[in-house]
């Protein structure tokens, strides 16, 4: 169970103190980043040129990374501005407006729809298939932007992704490195599932509601670009009342359609989010040539630009922070090279190997050190990558205490996917951050202390079902 520890995973671990302090006190990370991936690599390497080229490389491996979700926000964005620029998002959202009246209203509902949908599809094109049509509405009642990223965000990429009970990755992964059944994998994480969620979401709503009525959050509040533009009154006559009725149903059409296509054909993650993406290509092209008619072709590449222009600046400042977390996991080889020991399987996983392997046995500290190791290896962003290590060294624990097994896997899966998976990790929550236009290291901050109490509650509990 013994590891080696080297210099580079002591200063990947100072540099994570800092960028984390420097979140926390709502300083920009950027500069710390770059020194860190500069003082690793130079560490590594023993070579100057070679480690300034290598925040250079880590800079085009972390765009390399993010460019898909880049991409089918930038689009996303394009296609909502034609939506608003014409007026059909005004009919499309009637209906909706009817219903949500109030910010509570809206936050459980975009909430609720976007569980239900991730657990199908996975949060990623459930966030662009949300956010376009029930933004406007959360904003209009009084939600802001920020509440309904908290809301699809805790909701879609907490609940749904660190259940999986449909897709089941993320119980395949952690049950096999467990040496486990996926069913009882899937089964010990319902109880603790339910309480994360049900303690994180109304910790969260409960500091919104207190932050909404002192006035310390407001519509302005994490706002980068508000992806939601006002109209001219020239614009919203580029259609008439019928063509806009006809498209505020085709385009529910068409991504209902899109989500028959998913189930039918099985496209989940990156397939789903790329069908998604085209639809919304093919929906802005159409409503384009429809209402601008001959300067059409001129406008769709000007609506493409104002998508792109967004996607760029609310990822520019996450790209230098991804880039040094990529260096906790299989990042480093291919940015810096093979310099970490052959028995090393990258630094994150090294860190949660060596910390279970000093800590005493017992049930209530397995469970301690399952949330613990998970959250270490949910920092590279991905939330996949490190539950394999939580699986196995649930298995460790559970051997050794003679129970609880499962549970402690389900609880290292669910700790390692809440950090990890999209709810703290700055450029994994970038989808519904992007959408709502709000600052992902705002989004961070606001979600820190609703997913801290859930972890520390659903740790108590886990340790009481063991």
């Amino acid at each position: 169970m013994g590891v080696e520890l080297t210099a580079l995973h002591w200063i990947y671990v100072v540099f994570i103190g800092l960028i984390i302090g420097f979140m926390v006190k709502r300083r920009d990370t950027t500069l710390i980043s770059i020194l860190g991936i500069f003082l690793i690599s130079i560490t590594a390497t023993s070579s100057l040129t070679g480690s300034v080229s290598s925040i250079f490389n880590s800079f085009i491996y972390a765009i390399t990374e993010l460019l898909p979700t880049i991409l089918v926000i930038s689009i996303i964005v394009a296609m909502s501005r034609v939506l608003t620029s014409t007026g059909i998002n005004d009919v499309m959202i009637s209906p909706f407006s009817k219903f949500i009246r109030t910010p509570g209203l809206a936050y459980w509902t975009i909430g609720i729809l976007m569980m239900i949908i991730s657990w199908f599809f996975w949060p990623s094109p459930a966030v662009a298939l949300m956010g376009a049509v029930l933004l406007p509405v959360a904003i209009r009642v009084g939600l802001p932007a920020l509440g309904v990223a908290m809301a699809m965000n805790l909701f879609g990429h907490g609940i749904a992704l660190s259940g999986d009970f449909i897709i089941q990755a993320a119980p395949k992964l952690t049950a096999d490195a467990a040496g486990l059944p996926v069913s009882e994998v899937i089964n010990a994480s319902i109880p603790l599932v339910f309480v994360m969620g049900l303690v994180t979401t109304i910790a969260a709503f409960y500091f919104l509601k207190r932050d909404l009525k002192s006035g310390k959050l407001n519509e302005s509040t994490g706002l980068t670009v508000n992806p939601v533009k006002t109209s001219s009154d020239q614009e919203l006559k580029l259609l008439s009342s019928k063509q806009k009725r006809f498209f505020a149903l085709f385009i529910p059409v068409m991504f209902a359609m899109d989500v028959t296509a998913m189930s039918m054909f099985n496209l989940q993650g990156g397939d789903a989010t790329a069908l998604i993406g085209g639809t919304s290509v093919l929906i802005l092209l159409l409503i384009t040539m429809v209402s601008h008619k001959n300067k059409g072709l001129e406008k769709t590449t000007s609506y493409m630009i104002d998508g792109f222009q967004f996607g760029f600046k609310v990822f520019g400042p996450v790209i230098p922070i991804a880039a040094f977390f990529y260096l906790g996991d299989s990042g480093f080889a291919k940015i810096i090279g093979e310099f970490l020991p052959k028995t090393s399987h990258g630094i994150v996983n090294d860190l949660g190997v060596a910390l279970a392997s000093v800590v005493p046995l017992s049930k209530e500290v397995g469970a301690i050190t399952l949330t613990t190791v998970g959250a270490i290896t949910g920092l590279d962003g991905s939330g996949f990558s490190g539950i394999s290590l939580a699986g196995s060294v649930a298995n460790i624990f559970g051997t050794a205490i003679g129970a609880g097994a499962a549970t402690l896997t389900a609880l290292g899966q669910i700790s390692a996917i809440w950090v990890g998976g999209g709810t703290l990790v700055p450029w994994a929550l970038i989808p519904a951050a992007a959408i709502c236009g709000v600052d992902p290291f705002e989004l961070a901050r606001r979600n820190i202390k609703p997913v801290f109490i859930g972890l520390v509650v659903t740790t108590i509990v886990a340790i009481f079902l063991i």
